[in-house]
């Protein structure tokens, strides 16, 4: 945000006993030669990962300004050494605050509040700082960010929405120095061959999991289309650094790819709201966009999702409702010879002995500290559940990383899993949208669908919640308002003595017992403290045993009489 503050850039960025700035070979230039220009002041550090990859980016846009006459770049280092500055200040095109004059960069840091680095403020001609976002300006904008006034970054906003209104496929791919895409064997390709077809625009990073997992389904889909004559193409947009990454990325994929380190490639983050990886942007042969992200479609319908139209969408949703009203636990676990699941000892349990019980299918992973944390808690409920009901069983699906990992967690575990490494995981964290871990899917037994979010019952209900149905639900719900009306409005807890905690609804996690809670809490909103209902109300002992005379002992302490 731009402060209304005006800056004399002499008294700024000069000292006592020197009003110069250096450049990287050592030359002097006056502050004075500054006066009139638009200036930046880049705080940043060669330590920091996130400066040394922006770096770079800054210094090709400030090669294109420079020659503008009117703007120019100061490095106030957060180094911790001079040589790490120098080698740092090296591979940079700017002038810069010597190393030495630490009292100058410390007073830099302190006026403009940088919390964090890479940092650009820029200043205008006059002396104003026109805004402290200039690393976020140059990201999204470059050199069109230029001269980085918010009116300027409004007037690209809205060129932006006028382009989208009259977007084509030439629009999106056609940068000022190139008008071409690539092919797998190093051939050009002009982007005018893709007009009148349906595009899908591939965000991808090779050797990324998830992206990794979906190229061959998406492979798979694309020369099912085109074995049909199908008008589909594909546009690789790779965000890998390395050009060896790159070049395998391409063996692996038979359509085209923007050129590696491509200037529209950031552009395309921006222009699409990229907020995840892998993401497939459907462009209808119209050239306007059909579909922000058709991975998940692409995952379940593979081919059939074309040509990604309202319509087929609608199809596809009759199809989906379709197969969850048909959904049973064979055709969830049994894929080919793959229809068992295995005890601890490896025993081979056949998914028909599972037939017409409740099931929970339980997504985690020996490496997720959630995952730890909630295993105790699912441990307890289904030994409780258990004892009321035989017909109930828990399977594991691991996300472990080696075979080792899985045994070991698994090991702790009083009920079955799938087996490491089982190809029938992806197909149900595609089913069910798994999004992350731990995660409880409820099935009944008849093998329906009952709840995704089992996870959350558990945590805040226990084995109560079983089985997990909205009927199930709506009782305890009921019970738990009977319940709160014999409870205090307000009440002090030794937890938390400062304030008074006040019956409140909301979700939360329980400051006393650290478990997940959602409904009634006592709660005080100026600290953002919670408690759990049994957590608030739970009773001391009354019964207290006779210790040394004076003392009192409760449970394992023992205390002075007052």
């Amino acid at each position: 945000m731009a402060s209304p503050a005006v800056h004399d850039l002499n008294s700024l960025i000069s000292s006592e006993g020197r009003d110069f700035l250096i450049r990287n070979n050592g030359d002097q230039v006056k502050i004075s030669s500054l006066i009139g220009k638009n200036v930046g002041l880049y705080f940043s550090a060669s330590w920091c990962p996130p400066c040394r990859r922006f770096t770079p980016i800054f210094a090709g846009v400030y090669e294109k300004l420079a020659s503008k006459g009117d703007f120019e770049v100061i490095f106030v280092s957060s180094d911790r050494d001079e040589n790490s500055f120098k080698d740092y200040f090296s591979k940079m095109p700017w002038l810069s605050i010597p190393f030495s004059d630490s009292d100058t960069i410390k007073r830099l840091k302190e006026l403009f509040k940088v919390r964090g680095i890479p940092n650009l403020v820029v200043l205008d001609a006059n002396g104003k700082v026109s805004t402290d976002q200039g690393v976020r300006m140059v990201s999204d904008h470059g050199v069109d960010a230029y001269p980085f006034t918010s009116e300027q970054i409004q007037l690209l906003k809205e060129r932006e929405e006028e382009a989208k209104r009259n977007q084509t496929i030439s629009s999106i791919l056609v940068s000022n120095s190139r008008n071409y895409l690539i092919s797998n064997d190093g051939n050009q390709i002009p982007v005018s061959e893709l007009e009148g077809k349906v595009i899908g625009l591939y965000f991808s990073v090779y050797g990324h999991g998830a992206c990794d997992e979906f190229t061959p389904i998406l492979v798979d889909a694309y020369e099912k289309l085109k074995e049909k004559g199908q008008n589909f193409e594909i546009v690789l947009i790779s965000f890998n650094d390395e050009d060896e990454e790159f070049k395998e990325a391409l063996k692996s994929m038979p359509w085209l790819a923007l050129p590696l380190k491509d200037e529209k490639c950031k552009e395309l983050i921006r222009y699409f709201e990229l907020s995840e990886i892998p993401t497939l942007v459907i462009i209808g042969q119209d050239g306007k966009t059909l579909h922000l992200n058709a991975v998940e479609l692409v995952e379940e319908h593979g081919s059939d999702a074309y040509p990604f139209t309202p319509e087929q969408l609608e199809k596809l949703a009759e199809i989906q409702k379709a197969k969850l009203e048909s959904q049973t636990l064979e055709s969830l676990l049994v894929h080919g010879e793959n229809d068992f699941v295995i005890e601890k000892s490896g025993a081979k349990i056949p998914v028909s002995e599972l037939v017409g019980k409740n099931i929970l299918l339980y997504f985690s992973a020996h490496w997720c500290p959630p995952c730890r944390a909630f295993l105790p808690k699912l441990i307890e409920a289904f030994n409780e559940i258990k004892q009321k009901d035989t017909e109930f069983e828990v399977v594991f699906i691991s996300s472990d990383r080696d075979q080792d990992s899985f045994q070991e967690f698994f090991s702790g575990m009083p009920w079955l899993a799938l087996p490491f490494g089982d190809e029938r995981k992806k197909f149900l964290n595609r089913r069910f949208k798994i999004q992350g871990i731990p995660a409880l899917v409820a099935l009944n037994q008849s093998g329906r669908t009952v709840s995704t979010e089992a996870r959350k019952l558990i945590s805040a209900h226990g084995a109560d919640a079983y089985p997990f149905t909205d009927e199930r639900l709506k009782q305890l719900e009921e019970e738990l308002e009977e319940e709160a009306k014999g409870w205090p409005e307000k009440l002090k807890h030794e937890l938390h003595e400062a304030h008074e905690l006040v019956k409140t609804r909301r979700s939360y996690v329980c400051d006393g017992c650290d478990g997940v809670g959602s409904g009634w809490s006592f709660h005080c909103a100026e600290c953002d403290f919670d408690l759990h209902p049994k957590c608030a109300l739970k009773k001391k002992e009354e019964s207290k045993e006779e210790g040394k005379e004076g003392w009192v002992c409760e449970g394992d302490v023992c205390r002075r009489k007052a």
